[in-house]
């Protein structure tokens, strides 16, 4: 064990402010010069709760994507001295174990110049003493501006959202859905490769997922983000232990390919690899108030055979299914991919508590 003390001496105390948290280049630039800025789009958020993917339409996404972008971009601008969201309250209830999520929605909501009202155990509510979520939700309308929810009952969104005039957006309902994290998967994606965001892509992507569509949140809401972009996606490749049927939840994967998504699926995971543009991988599946680990033999590190171009997402936290062999390699933009879920939450609070006039270039 080094000591604190011979551990300074020896530097360690040091950092480099300016090290990308990324290996490659997750600078936004290019995706903001693809996207045409259109705020009708980004208006239409106003008054509106956000509990499920599939609420989010292709012209949506490329805006929130674009306002993301911006913030990204040049933070400085849009929070000292602006601060678009001064004044607004924001209730985190988080009553599910969380770290990124729930900071960077904090974090989302500060760097514009709001409060926030935390909530990290339900123990210490009225909840524990037999109180219903609708009741809560009452209360919490008088307030705050807006709430993020997450809960480890797939129906707790949906009981809050019938008693609230405040908008509230679903940061993860049991194994249900997780949208804004998908959202933050596909500004990803759409950042290393802006011109997927073209009608008709001239290279579209193959994208493995290990996973279980059927039981794992991000998943679930990812596939859905997916199918927005279908033109951009040559194929999607569900990588599972085989160990669980049926992979796909009733009618899920037959909805997929209407909206244009290819679907296959395989057991091997070092034979499809070399063939993938995207490995996104998670091994977590919320079940009431706990998780279970799922597909623990499907693992990724430094020796599995990924194409040189290739990059791998992980909604985080990790386990052992993502060797951090993997963190000095170009392959990694899971980093990137948290740190751009703080941008992306930025832009939807930003239009969903009717602020984005604020911050458009045009009106």
């Amino acid at each position: 064990m080094v000591r604190a003390e011979a551990a300074i001496f020896e530097g360690a105390a040091s950092f480099e402010p300016t090290r990308p948290d990324v290996y490659g280049d997750a600078h936004p630039r290019d995706l903001l010069r693809a996207i045409h800025e259109e705020h009708d789009y980004l208006r239409a958020l106003a008054h509106s709760h956000i509990a499920s993917a599939a609420q989010f339409e292709r012209p949506l996404l490329m805006q929130l994507f674009r306002l993301a972008a911006k913030y990204e971009a040049n933070p400085e601008r849009y929070g000292t001295p602006l601060k678009p969201l001064a004044g607004k309250l924001l209730i985190s209830a988080f009553y599910e174990p969380s770290t990124r999520t729930r900071l960077s929605f904090e974090s989302a909501w500060h760097r514009l110049g709001g409060d926030i009202m935390s909530i990290t155990d339900r123990s210490t509510t009225g909840i524990a003493k037999g109180e219903s979520l609708s009741d809560v939700a009452e209360m919490f309308n008088n307030y705050g501006d807006c709430v993020v929810l997450r809960d480890s009952r797939a129906e707790s969104v949906m009981e809050m959202m019938n008693s609230l005039r405040i908008p509230i957006i679903n940061a993860g309902n049991g194994c249900d859905e997780h949208p804004t994290q998908a959202l933050a998967d596909l500004y990803a994606i759409m950042k290393w490769r802006p011109d997927l965001l073209a009608d008709k892509p001239e290279n579209p992507i193959r994208i493995g997922i290990i996973g279980v569509p059927d039981r794992m949140r991000t998943v679930r809401s990812l596939l859905t983000l997916l199918s927005r972009f279908s033109d951009a996606i040559e194929e999607v490749v569900v990588i599972h232990d085989g160990k669980l049927d049926p992979l796909f939840a009733p009618e899920q994967r037959e909805n997929l390919m209407r909206d244009g998504l290819k679907i296959s699926e395989t057991t091997d995971l070092n034979e499809i690899l070399p063939t993938l543009d995207v490995v996104y991988i998670n091994a977590i599946a919320w079940v009431k108030d706990s998780f279970e680990v799922m597909g623990e033999e499907l693992r990724l590190d430094a020796n599995s055979p990924l194409k040189s171009s290739a990059i791998v997402l992980h909604p985080l936290a990790r386990g052992p299914e993502l060797c951090t062999s993997l963190d000095n390699t170009a392959h990694n933009w899971y980093f990137a991919q948290a740190r751009g879920a703080v941008f992306i939450r930025m832009a939807l609070l930003t239009c969903m508590v009717q602020r984005t006039e604020m911050v458009m270039d045009i009106v």
